[in-house]
């Protein structure tokens, strides 16, 4: 699969340095939305989101998203993406960050501890998470055809 760097707007944004900040970047990417606007839109989720025994409140995106939670999928559907999953229990990977092995169109992959952007076949990121292939997608929200925000 090609690889091209892309940092989805965090330098133009004034960010410096790199961070753990790879949901905020692969949905700036696929999404054509400014780093900044999903930075804060996901900072708030995790700020107000309810905590748990497990779960600490988080004051911003940079600590980590939690992208199982109601909120995230909520605003992923506000932004027009709908889920795709690719694995079932026990089923083992089916699909992989490879050639031919997901749909055209503009993707947020989920593989392992990792959110990447994938647009027409090509990996957008900071650095290729691919492993030469092998890496395998637990899913991915794929983007609606119609490209835009949900009314």
């Amino acid at each position: 699969m090609k690889f091209q760097y892309d940092d989805g707007g965090r330098a133009a944004a004034g960010w410096k340095g790199s961070c753990g900040d790879c949901v905020v970047r692969s949905i700036a990417i696929a999404a054509r939305r400014p780093y900044d606007e999903v930075y804060a839109a996901l900072s708030e989720g995790m700020r107000t989101q309810r905590l748990t025994k497990n779960r600490r409140r988080k004051s911003s995106a940079r600590s980590g998203v939690s992208v199982d939670r109601k909120w995230f999928k909520d605003y992923m559907d506000a932004l027009g993406f709908r889920w795709v999953p690719t694995m079932q229990i026990g089923s083992g990977c089916t699909v992989h960050l490879r050639d031919g092995e997901l749909p055209s169109g503009r993707l947020v992959a989920s593989v392992s501890r990792h959110l990447v952007a994938v647009i027409d076949g090509v990996i957008h990121d900071t650095y290729d998470p691919s492993r030469s292939g092998s890496r395998c997608v637990y899913g991915y929200w794929k983007l609606d055809e119609k490209g835009g925000k949900k009314s």
